[in-house]
């Protein structure tokens, strides 16, 4: 079973999310509609777990938030600077400020032990850590005697 995606923040369809979220030049962008960057995010199963790794150089680990909440993991991050540049008087001449945040959410399949789930941030990279319940990981193969 794998993990599902979920757009909240997007009401069309993904077909139409894909048809727009292409560049001119045949591949897809991680730009959502008000220009704000997405972080690209890497899924693999394993027999034990399912490892999330979400790229997102420049941040520590005191800017994501990672909830989960009826089956559904969100991982978000929010950043704001303000900068400014005055004169003597205090009069500004310049006056700077920029906000970014993303929201990604994945339904997880009912083999995840979500009791067991952990987090940690190394060198640009969020790593999460869904591992399975044990009666979702692969028995080993075994001979049953006839009677």
């Amino acid at each position: 079973m794998s993990l599902i995606k979920r757009n909240e923040t997007n009401w069309l369809p993904s077909v139409f999310d894909d048809m727009f979220k292409t560049d001119w030049l045949g591949g897809t962008t991680n730009v959502n509609s008000i220009g704000t960057s997405i972080p690209a995010v890497n899924i693999q199963e394993t027999d034990d777990a399912f490892s999330v790794e979400v790229a997102a150089p420049g941040k520590t680990k005191a800017d994501f938030n990672i909830e989960l909440d009826n089956d559904v993991l969100t991982i978000s991050s929010e950043e704001k600077k303000e900068s400014e540049t005055s004169d003597k008087n205090g009069k500004y001449t310049r006056k700077e400020f920029s906000y970014r945040n993303f929201k990604r959410a994945f339904s997880l399949p009912d083999t995840v032990e979500s009791e067991k789930i952990s987090a940690s941030y190394k060198d640009g990279v969020l790593f999460i850590d869904l591992p399975k319940r044990e009666e979702a990981k692969i028995q080993a193969k075994r001979m049953i005697e006839i009677e």
